[in-house]
């Protein structure tokens, strides 16, 4: 089928949104046919979730509509009274959003909150609207749906509740369905079998999608056309094809160069063992009954080893669940260890008390996934960076030659040092992460954990926090475990990966090793379930003849 002459679905016609004398959108025009699925791509805070709730009318009170109109099949969103528009809402216009669980209701069973949705839209009787609610499981792949129904979102797995998000989406089987970032938080597996079943679903109902990202690998993947937002504009549109092979606006080949990454790291000098973790070994028991006796054992690490050297990385990589994390919350001795153990520089931190750990919270720091959860809210910059150097004695002891070297600290992760007096709400994802950094770095650290720290970041501030991090590394000889679930980082940052699963380690090497002569299985599952750009563009980016 020719989409293209199907006729538009949707018009966004000179759409411009102003809160008090800021324009937030700028004349944003395009259109979306039907059966077709639209990209719409930019960095974070561009505009593209405002569009995107601009077609819902969603728009917050603060922000007014200056001008322009949203058409669906020629009719006027906009001249609609509210409870039109309400109607309009989940039976022709659906959404899907990034983050599952903030937008399901964690005291309602998922059966119950799509069929909450069912019985509004379609006024069916409650065993119709359950059995309406089970074939929708059934058609976006959740096991057991019968079962599922009567779970609470917190039962069900990332990639599990993002299905759920879809069947609520799907539950009116609407024309256009807008999915904001709807793979950002899931892991590379869960990734590409979420957007095969959206290209399904799609093909079989013939509905139209707009894709809202910052992945354009994801984007050459879906998109049948594709629109560049920067500062509430739309910089560039084309079809998918020519949008990746002959990108014309200096942004878009910016952001494509930035999604290609760094080359590969190239290697370093043999380095002295800093961290070695031999048959690790971290069980949580499984509780049951009102007297809580166990009924079992969770395997959240299963009997690990892998060694980090000074001033090296290694990036551990693994789908959600794999016990990356729970590896990383041992080393940092945040939870409890069933077996094994973990030397630094020769010394077992299993077997030692708190008092005895101290020191070594000192040596070894975090850098968390969400930037803005880890920052306090209520304290300023200076002191949030100020707190641990506080608690463990680092740095100077008067409060202004700490004030000095915080400020320092900032401008060596590439901020302002008049940044120490504001708040965290007043940065951007990438700032908060560099203030994250600059927290981490405050108390001279040897090993960083780094937690899925580029994984809510957009392309361009990913590259320039990765590019952050090694220039760090070099110049304060610091290790780096490396999360992450994004294997096309790997290559960039890091000296050796090891790959989980099911609480072991399947497979361990250089990073040329594993990712491109993988041994196992599941390494090659997960390297081949990772989203790419097209091999004309990574080729095309590194000659120096179309570089931006």
């Amino acid at each position: 089928m020719d989409i293209m002459n199907q006729g538009p679905l949707i018009n966004i016609e000179n759409l411009s949104v102003s809160v008090e004398e800021e324009r937030l959108l700028d004349n944003v025009s395009f259109d979306i046919a039907r059966g077709e699925t639209f990209a719409l791509v930019g960095e974070s805070g561009s505009g593209k979730s405002l569009t995107s709730l601009a077609i819902m009318r969603l728009l917050p009170e603060a922000i007014r509509v200056e001008s322009g109109d949203v058409k669906l099949r020629g009719k006027s969103l906009f001249a609609l009274p509210e409870y039109e528009m309400g109607h309009i809402r989940g039976s022709r216009i659906a959404m899907i959003f990034q983050e599952p669980m903030s937008a399901l209701n964690p005291v309602m069973t998922v059966g119950a909150q799509v069929e909450e949705v069912v019985r509004l839209h379609l006024k069916l009787s409650r065993a119709e609207a359950k059995a309406r609610v089970i074939s929708l499981f059934k058609e976006v792949s959740i096991p057991n749906p019968e079962v599922r129904y009567g779970w609470y979102p917190h039962q069900l797995s990332g990639g599990q509740k993002q299905r759920v998000m879809i069947a609520m989406a799907l539950a009116c089987e609407p024309d256009l369905l807008i999915a904001d970032e709807p793979t950002t938080a899931l892991d590379v597996t869960i990734q590409a079998q979420v957007l095969e079943l959206l290209e399904k679903i799609k093909k079989e109902r013939g509905f139209s999608i707009l894709f809202i990202t910052h992945d354009l690998s994801v984007v050459s993947q879906v998109a049948d056309r594709v629109a560049v937002m920067q500062k509430g504009r739309i910089v560039e549109t084309a079809d998918a094809e020519t949008f990746f092979k002959g990108p014309k606006h200096p942004y878009t080949r910016q952001l494509l160069k930035d999604a290609l990454g760094s080359p590969e790291r190239a290697p370093t000098p043999p380095a002295p063992s800093l961290l070695e973790v031999r048959n690790l070994k971290v069980h949580f028991p499984v509780k049951k009954g009102i007297l809580q006796r166990s009924s079992g054992v969770i395997k959240a690490v299963d009997g690990v080893s892998l060694s980090i050297d000074k001033g090296k990385t290694m990036a551990l990589v693994g789908e959600s669940g794999s016990g990356k994390s729970t590896l990383g919350q041992a080393i940092l001795s945040l939870v409890p260890v069933t077996e094994g153990e973990i030397l630094f520089d020769g010394v077992n931190l299993v077997s030692l008390s708190k008092a005895q750990l101290q020191p070594y919270r000192q040596k070894i720091q975090v850098i968390f996934q969400d930037p803005f959860a880890a920052l306090d809210p209520r304290m300023r910059v200076g002191e949030i960076i100020a707190e641990g150097m506080e608690s463990l004695g680092i740095g100077p002891k008067s409060k202004q030659a700490r004030r000095e070297a915080i400020m320092k600290l900032l401008q060596k992760v590439e901020l302002e040092a008049e940044a120490i007096d504001r708040y965290p709400h007043e940065f951007s994802g990438g700032q908060r992460q560099r203030i994250g950094i600059a927290r981490a770095l405050a108390v001279e650290p040897e090993l960083i954990i780094c937690d899925e720290p580029t994984s809510a970041l957009d392309v361009t501030v990913r590259a320039q926090v990765l590019a952050l991090l090694k220039r760090l590394q070099e110049e304060m000889g610091v290790a780096y475990l490396f999360i992450t679930h994004d294997l096309s980082i790997v290559p960039a940052i890091a000296d050796e990966v090891a790959v989980m699963q099911r609480g072991q380690i399947v497979e361990q090497g250089s990073v040329a090793e594993v990712m491109k002569k993988p041994k196992e299985a599941y390494t090659k599952t997960l390297l081949a379930a990772a989203p790419k750009l097209p091999e004309t563009i990574q080729k095309g980016f590194y000659d120096h003849s179309v570089r931006p």
